[in-house]
């Protein structure tokens, strides 16, 4: 891979381009773009990470679902941040949320067995949307690379009727 080629180059419908041939408008326009989607994914990296953590969590507190504990009285979550006095009738069985509002009950071993499939779905996830944001920085790093060399050019040109003059008034 050369140092102005990309691994996505060779997906299914991507386009190549060789951003030598590109002015420094359009470099800077997909400049832009670039970090535009470098934004979007690490923001859905954030969401991702936040989803694998709540997962985790309910995963993790199932084992505090215990026998002994049958008839304590616990905090049971209503929303985020608001609980309500409860008792624990039947630790064997809980409800799982299982999205757009719906609710399933389980027990204890499948309740775990769901939240590791889940931990496990958006962690899989996170390394597409991982791998997708840092090939998407290689190449956003290659168009600034570009865009240094063609702005060198630039000044380069414009250097030597400068150096020229002063020689010519000395």
């Amino acid at each position: 891979m050369s140092a102005k080629q990309s691994s996505l180059s060779a997906q299914k419908g991507m386009q190549e381009v060789d951003l030598t041939k590109l002015n420094l408008m359009q470099l800077t326009q997909f400049k832009n773009g670039l970090d535009t989607d470098i934004q979007f994914y690490q923001e859905s990296l954030q969401n991702l990470k936040h989803a694998q953590t709540k997962f985790q969590d309910s995963g993790e507190s199932l084992s505090r679902m215990k026998k002994e504990n049958e008839g304590k009285t616990i905090l049971v979550p209503l929303t985020g941040s608001m609980y309500v006095p409860g008792t624990l009738e039947d630790p064997e069985k809980v409800i799982v949320d299982v999205g757009t509002g719906y609710y399933v009950e389980k027990d204890i071993t499948a309740a775990q067995d769901y939240f590791g499939r889940k931990v496990k779905f958006v962690t899989e996830n996170m390394e597409r949307v991982q791998a997708i944001g840092s090939e998407k920085a290689k190449i956003r790093d290659m168009v600034m690379d570009v865009m240094q060399e063609k702005l060198q050019a630039q000044f380069a040109n414009m250097a030597p009727p400068a150096a020229g003059a002063a020689a010519k008034k000395s």
